[in-house]
């Protein structure tokens, strides 16, 4: 029987990458693909990539590689994407809207079913397929629906009262897209999405590239964006 090890939060974010790249060997009809190939595609070293697939619990076969439906199934067992999760959107704003038509969430077990907002030009509009409700209906839309996430991309000025409220409503997680470090109470979890840090990294990747970064000095901080 597979066992499952703990896993660092750069692993976790590696394994969606390995499982797009696997998923395509699997369209494409292969019965298996190796450590070496994964790492390839996704410029990585093979050894990070066997150590982040061990993990999973799956083992592959000498000269062979990794069985891609097992593989898959592994992977997505490992993330709980095999299991659905209800979700609701707070603030269908650009943002808010925008997280409602990606399919991929739906794709790996995350179904938004719900979405709040507090302009009245936006509720009872319909965007892909979520009709806009009111935040006086927020409470029993999410005993209704039985939600356990909350995707949050209201303002960041009303982000923690809005959180206080999903916490009294008996939201287990909270994924956070505002600016706001909000605060909640154990064992709710909270996931910060900030989108800044992640332009803050390209951008930096752009000079780099550009020649535009001096080398740093000795003893200072030598991590590099990679």
């Amino acid at each position: 029987m597979k066992t499952m090890k703990l896993a660092s939060m750069p692993t976790i974010k590696r394994l969606p990458g390995y499982l797009h790249v696997v998923e395509a060997a699997a369209r494409e009809g292969l019965p298996y693909i190796s450590g070496t190939t994964i790492a390839e595609e996704l410029e990585l070293e093979p050894i990070q990539v066997r150590k982040d697939l061990a993990v999973t619990g799956i083992i592959g076969k000498p000269r062979m590689g990794f069985p891609v439906p097992e593989l898959i199934q592994a992977i997505n067992d490992f993330l709980d994407w095999n299991r659905g999760h209800n979700a609701i959107v707070l603030g269908a704003g650009h943002l808010g809207s925008a997280l409602l038509g990606y399919s991929e969430f739906n794709r790996h077990g995350l179904k938004t079913v719900a979405a709040i907002d507090t302009d009245p030009a936006v509720i009872g509009t319909d965007i892909n397929g979520i009709t806009i409700a009111p935040a006086e209906e927020m409470a029993a839309i999410i005993a209704a629906h039985r939600i356990e996430v909350a995707v949050l991309t209201v303002p960041s000025g009303c982000a923690q009262e809005v959180t206080n409220e999903l916490v009294r409503c008996g939201i287990k997680a909270i994924w956070n897209f505002t600016n706001c470090k909000i605060k909640v109470p154990s064992p709710v979890i909270v996931q910060q999405e900030d989108l800044s840090s992640g332009y803050a990294v390209l951008s930096v990747k752009l000079r780099l590239q550009q020649g535009q970064v001096d080398q740093p000095r000795s003893g200072a901080d030598e991590e590099t964006p990679g």
